[in-house]
């Protein structure tokens, strides 16, 4: 499409008019987008002037809590209904000087901490490869605006795997960079102020070379003059073109959530392609995860026990898949820890998630800082350049998500440790990966287990992604690790074919 549009063959506005037709048409089968930026239009006048731009002309939806002038940046919560945004955000006016065009705004979940994608103000956003399914949250309306034809390349953001989980789910592609390697300006949240698990904003779209392309555009002088608090790094080409073999650390199982039968499989078959390309694989373990997850996520995310995202979402009604959070979180605190008492014998202890933190209960920063020292030690022992390892899915059914909360931990690990991760899609799911299900038993055998299997089951055809990761700042080599996935992936499905 670029080239295209570079050299004359395609006009900006017929694209964007196709793009626009094209997304109105999906949005009536998905309802994916949040609203229609007629201001693209307007921009046409003077795209002319952009033509040197790496997305010169090329249309591209935003989720709905990145800020463009004029629009509200609602996080699916009544409290921010109503407060339009008095200047773009610094990646829209970085898009908007490379040429592309914001054509249209995505659904989201309320409050933006959920991996649905529904809320009281836009209603529930549907997956474009079952209409019985989720598209995945929090940026799902990317997901199934991406995945059902809608657009071509879009900007999301992840604190627990918002773009990979949707990325999965809809069967595209979605990247997760290092926090602050892209601008955070003009990007809105329930649960602002926390230091620990960081939002990233991040791209997706349908091939991972259309994810490298947006990071160089966004990569630019442009965004280092805007938000001086974003390190000039320019996008290195070399790295990501680069086709030295790699040492690949890679584990099957989290010992947290035991992976759904077609997870597991698309890892092995991925495991097995990039071995017999020469690339070295080496065993590796996530450590003490039971300890990054609940003394450090859980900590981090809701240091305040909940309330600040408490106090937006009972401002209006609940959505539906909130409902079972919003009661957790408008116990209080000494009744949360009755209840975690009483719960234990019944349930796994990994899943209990009613205990209240106290920010001066620990020096979160400093524990988690030797947290990331201990992995990267480890990275460095086993001497790895990046790690392959199952990503969610496949898509879940309705209302199946915060019951089944523990199934973050193969994404929101990357988010405390702020490595970069991307989700590529490598297989659909089987008939034989859906009749595994029946013998499934989970790492802990608790009910969380059993309503994980509850969430995945019916998904025969459906997209399954794995999940590549790197070092921090080391973002090229994540997204030429993913292009390898995605090549390797392409050519044995060839093969197979022949």
């Amino acid at each position: 499409l670029t080239g295209k549009l570079k050299y004359g063959s395609l006009q900006p506005d017929a694209v964007l008019y196709a793009f626009m037709e094209k997304a109105l048409e999906v949005n009536k089968n998905l309802n994916c987008s949040t609203e229609i930026l007629m201001e693209s239009v307007a921009q046409l006048k003077d795209i002319n002037t952009q033509k040197k731009g790496l997305l010169y002309g090329v249309p591209i939806s935003i989720k709905d809590n990145v800020a463009y002038e004029g629009r509200d940046t609602s996080c699916g919560v009544v409290s921010k209904l109503d407060e339009p945004a008095l200047v773009d955000s610094v990646v829209v006016k970085v898009l908007k000087k490379q040429g592309a065009i914001p054509f249209i705004k995505t659904n989201i979940p309320q409050g933006l901490l959920n991996y649905d994608c529904s809320n009281p103000i836009y209603g529930q956003t549907l997956n474009p490869c079952n209409l019985q399914k989720t598209s995945g949250g929090s940026s799902g309306g990317e997901g199934a605006l991406i995945g059902g034809g809608g657009s071509i390349l879009g900007l999301g953001t992840d604190i627990g795997g918002s773009i990979r989980i949707p990325a999965s789910f809809c069967g595209i592609c979605g990247f997760k960079p290092t926090t602050m390697r892209l601008s955070v300006q003009g990007i809105s949240s329930c649960v602002k102020g926390q230091k620990s698990v960081l939002s990233s904003l991040g791209p997706l779209g349908r091939d991972v070379e259309s994810l490298a392309l947006c990071m160089r555009a966004l990569l630019c002088q442009d965004m280092f003059s805007l938000d001086p608090t974003v390190p000039p790094i320019p996008f290195n080409q070399e790295v990501y073109e680069s086709s030295e073999p790699l040492r690949i650390g890679y584990y099957e199982n989290d010992g947290y959530l035991q992976p759904s039968p077609s997870m597991a499989r698309a890892f092995r078959e991925t495991k097995d392609l990039l071995e017999r390309a020469g690339h070295t694989l080496v065993p590796f373990q996530p450590l003490r995860l039971y300890h990054a997850l609940h003394e450090l996520t859980m900590r981090g995310i809701l240091g305040d026990g909940g309330r600040t995202l408490f106090s937006h979402l009972q401002a209006g009604p609940i959505d539906p898949c909130l409902r079972d959070q919003t009661n957790i979180l408008s116990i209080p605190g000494f009744i949360k820890k009755l209840i975690s008492i009483v719960l234990k014998p019944f349930v796994s202890a990994s899943h209990l998630s009613c205990k209240v933190y106290k920010y001066t209960e620990v020096f979160l920063f400093s524990y988690l800082q030797e947290y990331i020292q201990e992995v990267i030690a480890e990275w460095r022992r086993l001497n790895v350049d990046v790690l392959l390892c199952p990503m969610l899915g496949p898509a879940y059914n309705f209302l199946n998500f915060l019951r089944s909360e523990g199934a973050l931990s193969y994404t929101i690990l990357y988010n405390l440790l702020n490595f970069p991760a991307g989700a590529v899609t490598v297989s659909t799911v089987t008939e034989e990966d859906e009749a595994q299900l029946r013998h499934y038993r989970g790492v802990h055998g608790d009910m969380w287990d059993r309503l994980f299997v509850k969430a995945v089951k019916g998904g025969v055809g459906l997209p399954v992604a794995v999940q590549c990761v790197s070092l921090p700042w080391q973002d090229e080599m994540c997204l030429r690790f993913m292009r390898e996935v995605e090549q390797l992936t392409a050519k044995s499905k060839l093969t197979r074919k022949h």
